[in-house]
């Protein structure tokens, strides 16, 4: 696994945040839940103490995940993009004719995605679908629910 994973900035920003806060709080926490819970005496039934080793797990593999994902990071500003096709980090305005609506969406990195944010992952099907295509086009998407086609009706990079 040594392949980039394209970000935006802050994307990137957001996992050094995560990590930094499973390093200097989330960590030293757990050590002294493990510790107290050691205290108690009888490991072999301790609940408190089996919980916080799964907790310890859990940052511990969180942590060399989000250093491998930092390490790896092609990080994008779609503020210094331009042109007239979707590319990542573009937010891109559609209007589906059936339904008589718009939507916009950010292409974004995976660890980005939020679609209540209006951010979908680049590796997502619309995301894919959408990825070369120019103003005005008509995108056909494959969805669960069938086909919807869509018009580009803005790109921006911001």
């Amino acid at each position: 696994m040594s392949s980039q994973i394209p970000m935006t900035r802050v994307g990137h920003e957001r996992l050094q945040e995560e990590l930094k806060n499973l390093i200097r709080v989330e960590r030293p926490r757990v050590v002294e839940q493990i510790a107290e819970a050691r205290s108690h005496g009888d490991l072999s039934e301790n609940a408190e103490y089996d919980a916080a080793k799964d907790r310890q797990a859990f940052i511990e593999g969180r942590i060399q995940e989000l250093n491998d994902k930092i390490a790896r990071a092609q990080v994008i500003d779609p503020s210094k993009l331009s042109g007239d096709k979707v590319v990542f980090g573009a937010t891109v305005t559609l209007f589906d004719a059936e339904t008589d609506t718009e939507v916009t969406y950010q292409i974004v990195g995976e660890d980005e995605a939020d679609i209540k944010d209006g951010k979908i992952s680049v590796t997502s099907p619309v995301g894919k679908a959408l990825i070369g295509h120019s103003l005005d086009d008509e995108v056909r998407i494959k969805v669960p629910s069938g086909l919807r086609v869509y018009e580009i009706t803005d790109i921006r990079y911001e």
